[in-house]
């Protein structure tokens, strides 16, 4: 039956998320039942945590943070890829939806990988690639698997619930005058700056992110270029990295060349986030990531 028959007769389709951020948005809409796979990093709780993972990471995740960075570019430089698909395992859980994504090749499983697997499979279904790089990109693509799962009223009603968030926040701060300069981080070794969605988010939470580019790719950025910035506030999200994992890593940050001197280290205003579950995901957590980034970025 087509993926769209099955949602107008009110029966959810079998759903495959290859990318936590899409895992996350078909438990908002109320499908957790009708997920028959994900990917190995969906990390999340009850019956999600029991599900068979399709994805592999090439990755050493327990490497330094300056070896995995060799890694990934010496793959990307090569053309290669940093995860793969198990088509034999997606194959026996006959989905008929398979989300994915085609925003960051080091991030998830891209198309490429799915296209690869799709002839092993003895079903056709259909792929869903989301690619949001913005705040508002990432509320149509909550809209996009609405669409293509039958539940268009309930993904609605989410993406209202989270622009009411979001235009909370942007009151909030709008009643205060003080704008920090914030570098924001996405990984520290080498040191990259905030993309995509992220320096929007420190503009909503009353931020100035002079290093990020809103709606383009992180970017590594030179040591002289974060010196030069002065930051008054820092926050280190790195991709993939727990709060503590990351903590880990500031003390080799904090004794590099000028980084004592700057304003935000001599305030103590250095702050730590869990890039696995914040800043990191393009879906409904975005918004608790401004509204933790609001906290943070709060007059002293």
């Amino acid at each position: 039956m087509p993926i769209s028959s099955r949602a107008e007769r009110g029966r959810a389709p079998r759903i495959a998320s290859l990318l936590p951020g899409a895992t996350e948005i078909v438990l908002a809409l109320g499908l957790e039942d009708a997920l028959v796979g994900v990917s190995h990093s969906c990390d999340f709780p009850g019956r999600v945590a029991s599900l068979p993972r399709v994805t592999r990471t090439r990755i050493p995740l327990d490497a330094p943070s300056r070896e995995i960075d060799r890694i990934v570019r010496a793959a990307l430089a090569q053309g290669e890829s940093l995860y793969e698909v198990d088509a034999e395992g997606l194959d026996a859980l006959s989905p008929d939806l398979i989300v994915t994504q085609g925003l960051c090749q080091v991030c998830a499983v891209g198309p490429g990988e799915v296209q690869r697997a799709l002839p092993s499979l003895h079903s056709s279904p259909t792929v869903l690639s989301l690619e949001p790089k913005t705040l508002e990109e990432t509320f149509a693509a909550i809209t996009q698997v609405g669409e293509a799962t039958g539940r268009c009223t309930r993904a609605e009603r989410v993406v209202t619930g989270l622009r009411g968030r979001v235009d909370a926040v942007r009151r909030r701060r709008l009643a205060g005058a003080w704008r920090p300069r914030v570098a924001f981080l996405e990984w520290i070794d080498p040191p990259i700056s905030s993309g995509h969605w992220n320096p929007e988010l420190v503009a909503l939470a009353g931020g100035e992110d002079g290093l990020g580019r809103p709606g383009m790719p992180s970017r590594t950025i030179a040591w002289e270029e974060l010196l030069a910035w002065e930051p008054e506030v820092l926050v280190a999200a790195c991709c993939g990295y727990s709060a503590e994992r990351t903590r880990g890593e500031l003390a080799a940050f904090r004794a590099r060349p000028g980084v004592a001197q700057l304003p935000c280290v001599r305030n103590g205003r250095v702050h730590v986030a869990d890039g696995v579950v914040l800043f990191s995901r393009p879906g409904p957590s975005l918004v608790e990531s401004l509204e933790r980034l609001e906290e943070v970025l709060a007059y002293p």
